[in-house]
């Protein structure tokens, strides 16, 4: 079947995920059902130096329930956690890839910032030694953003198009944009993508702070996370990773898939503006999302649920709704938005895939995750606008909006329809 392109329709048949919330796509979906926060005191590191003493870590999680000894050596956190994600998904998805061609199944996987827990021990490991300086063999792959799909596509020996994208927060949105693409061309019948991140480091949290972009609701952590509120003051920083397994329409109906949802549309732009703050109008979140209509040949008044990038940051949240109230105008209150970082915190350039399937799943769950923490919305924000505060609605949707922003002014859109 083909889309209104004469392109490749393209759905996605397998889903998997690792969470602040859950450690697999049912725990994760039941705690954002349920509004439960991941914020929770690090436990990584002493955090006494620290203005931002929280985050939303892993619960419960044992890398040797998952890997040899000799693995977890090699892996940082980031890539176990991409291919915990990465096999749950395919899992899920049911296909048996002794049946299929292999060249034709590929991997795009991203991250924002890949083996950064690595990256600092090593480098703190050379500082403090007193002799000739020696570094881990492993310590250039364990580093490398792209080493989660190249070791995917290992794993399963599939030698369909295989790399990594880097867009900071948008990074795993423009993964999924990317195999979404590979499908419509022709150039792969099945894609496995998403993203991962494991940032929850001293480097990572202090890099943060100094930009002043974490929350240091310490008193408080676990109301932190609140996109839109009036009190909000900076994001938090989550971890984990997700997968989706796209595939060529004919080729999932062929096998007897089950489809969770049509990916129908996609818009991407450049801010042009900031390394890091938005544009205060929300100039290139409005061209993505238009264009990714536009892809869809849908109007604006058909798309009935907002997944926002929503971080909980003071320019980002207004510049967002901002560039929202434009494109949809009068229909914006027939639209129910939400932002699950509420729950889940900001997982950077994993953020795009776990929000996807937050995004997908109301399709067919007919129910809607909420925006937690949400007390008093800011008075630059339009108080009119259903952002769904602090208990799931049930609610039967059709089409379904995914957005994802990144520093360096990175925007992606993301469509998907009901099946």
């Amino acid at each position: 079947m083909y889309n209104k392109y004469g392109l490749k329709k393209v759905v996605i048949t397998g889903i998997g995920s690792i969470t602040p919330i859950g450690n697999n796509v049912k725990d994760y979906w039941k705690s954002l059902i349920d509004g439960i926060s991941g914020t929770y005191p690090i436990t990584y590191f002493d955090t006494k130096k620290y203005k931002t003493k929280f985050a939303c870590e892993l619960k419960n999680y044992d890398p040797k329930i998952f890997f040899s000894k000799k693995e977890i050596k090699k892996l940082d956190p980031c890539a176990q956690y991409g291919i915990i994600a990465s096999e749950e998904a395919i899992k899920n998805s049911g296909i048996n890839f002794s049946n299929e061609k292999k060249d034709r199944i590929g991997v795009v996987w991203a991250s924002g910032i890949g083996g950064l827990l690595n990256l600092e021990n090593s480098i703190i490991n050379h500082v403090n030694r007193n002799y000739y300086p020696r570094f881990s063999p492993f310590f250039i792959p364990k580093m490398l953003i792209d080493i989660t799909a190249g070791l995917i596509s290992i794993n399963y020996g599939l030698h369909g198009p295989n790399y990594a994208t880097v867009s900071s927060c948008a990074s795993s949105s423009n993964a999924i944009v990317d195999a979404y693409h590979l499908i419509c061309l022709g150039k792969a019948d099945v894609m496995i993508t998403g993203g991962s991140e494991a940032a929850i480091t001293q480097s990572g949290v202090g890099g943060f702070n100094a930009l002043n972009a974490l929350s240091t609701r310490n008193y408080d952590y676990k109301t932190a996370s609140r996109p839109f509120d009036e009190d909000r003051d900076g994001f938090v920083l989550g971890e984990g990773a997700g997968c989706l397994i796209l595939e060529e329409y004919f080729h999932a109906k062929e096998r007897g898939a089950n489809i969770y949802a049509e990916l129908i549309g996609i818009g991407m732009s450049g801010d042009a503006y900031h390394i890091t703050a938005p544009h205060p109008d929300g100039k290139g979140v409005i061209l993505a999302m238009k264009s990714a209509i536009k892809d869809a040949k849908i109007k604006s008044i058909d798309v009935d649920y907002i997944n926002s990038h929503g971080t909980s940051t003071k320019l980002g949240d207004i510049a967002e709704i901002k560039a929202i109230k434009n494109v949809f105008k009068k229909n914006l209150y027939k639209i129910n938005i939400n932002s699950t970082k509420s729950m889940t915190g900001h997982l950077l350039g994993a953020a795009g895939v776990i929000e996807s399937i937050a995004t997908i799943l109301p399709l067919t769950k007919k129910i809607i995750p909420p925006t937690i923490n949400l007390f008093k919305i800011d008075k630059k924000i339009d108080q009119k606008i259903n952002f769904i505060p602090n208990k799931s609605i049930k609610k039967e949707i059709n089409i379904s909006m995914c957005n994802t922003f990144g520093f360096g002014g990175h925007n992606v859109c993301i469509l998907f329809k009901k099946n």
